[in-house]
């Protein structure tokens, strides 16, 4: 799979412009703040519907535009798809898949896959667990797209549960009958419970999955100098199965259990969307404990492992390295080339091109405010 050509048009800096790419390294060279990472940013849109950098669509518009479009012609097996996405702000965006709309966006997903390592992944280590649920939900998704469905039918049940819980709260703080909204809510557990078993099967069966890759790309990154692993951490408790009728009613025990708690604070404390995932070097936790070279190290491995996950998959994914070398020794950017020349379609971006090693030194292009020109 690869990336043929992609067109932005009123997204973020660039009003207007369009990039020719091939299979192999591309090197986009250019200064902080020229552009570089707004291209990238546009691919993972189209892979992920969401951006890395940013909660909201609004800043993916171009400073006096109503919408921005993105549009990518993707390789994959010798066939050509086009994925067009419009960007709208406060209205739903529209897709179109070789020029023919589609009902919901999200039938675009699995178009392109793609892995992306950037700076803001260091969070995956140091961050909140929504980073880390995020990076699996990104994966489910990438290997399987119609968790894509699983995913937003759970977090509409949650919305709604959160606000038939406030309700109660509110109820309950002015002395009134709550019974309706209980009974109501009832019917909302056995709604999350089914999707929660679903996301949280896919998401346990990843992370062992996972497991080994993330091992063996840690040891290749640091050179062995000690051991990484994963784990997912439920708050189920531990021995989780993907046992999806066990995983159901797991959660709806935990549901009843935790009711009273939960009209008291007036908000979901149970499923899938509280969980995380536990990072490990060696004996201890790699949160609080390891270096910023380490986390960095584990940041970069995790984002291997899932590229290495696909590709066991039969998936070739693009895989992008935004300002990586950077923050590398000499070291490390030699053990890192090593191990991603060989992808199908590589995408590089830095600000020197020196800091890139001679090993990837492919097609360059340079990037200046609003434009891209081939080196």
């Amino acid at each position: 799979m690869y990336v043929r050509r992609v067109e932005l048009t009123d997204f973020r800096s660039y009003e207007r412009v369009a990039v020719d790419l091939e299979p192999g390294v591309s090197v986009l060279v250019g200064q902080n703040g020229m552009g570089k990472t707004n291209l990238i940013e546009a691919l993972g849109y189209v892979a992920t519907l969401d951006s890395h950098r940013v909660a909201t669509d609004a800043p993916l518009v171009r400073a006096g535009a109503a919408s921005a479009v993105i549009r990518c012609a993707i390789v994959h097996e010798g066939r050509e798809l086009l994925v067009e996405l419009e960007i709208v702000p406060g209205k739903a965006n529209r897709a179109r898949l070789n020029r023919s709309p589609v009902r919901r966006p999200r039938e675009v997903l699995g178009a392109l896959r793609m892995v992306l390592f950037a700076p803001e992944d260091l969070e995956l280590v140091r961050g909140d667990p929504s980073e880390r649920r995020r990076y699996l939900d990104d994966l489910l998704v990438a290997r399987q797209p119609r968790f894509a469905g699983v995913r937003s039918d759970y977090d509409r049940v949650v919305k709604q549960r959160n606000a038939l819980l406030r309700t109660a709260y509110l109820t309950r703080k002015v002395g009134g009958n709550r019974g309706q909204d209980l009974s109501t809510l009832a019917v909302w557990d056995q709604h999350l419970a089914h999707h929660g078993a679903e996301l949280l099967a896919g998401r346990l069966e990843l992370a062992a999955a996972l497991g080994p890759h993330l091992t063996k790309a840690y040891d290749a990154v640091a050179a062995g100098r000690t051991s990484a692993a994963i784990a997912y951490a439920s708050r189920l408790g531990d021995g989780l199965t993907a046992d999806r009728p066990a995983l159901e009613q797991a959660l709806l025990d935990s549901l009843q259990e935790r009711r009273p708690a939960e009209i008291e604070r007036g908000t979901t404390l149970v499923g899938p969307h509280r969980d995380d995932m536990t990072l490990n070097l060696g004996d201890l936790p790699a949160k609080g404990y390891a270096s910023h070279g380490e986390s960095w190290s584990f940041a970069l491995a995790l984002r291997l492992a899932a590229y290495d996950l696909l590709r066991s998959d039969g998936i070739e994914p693009v895989l992008v390295l935004d300002d990586v070398f950077a923050e590398l020794d000499g070291g490390r950017r030699d053990r890192l080339a090593a191990l991603v020349s060989d992808a199908a379609q590589l995408l590089v971006t830095c600000a020197v091109p020196e800091d890139v090693p001679d090993a990837l030194r492919g097609a360059r292009f340079d990037v200046t405010t609003g434009a891209v020109s081939r080196a």
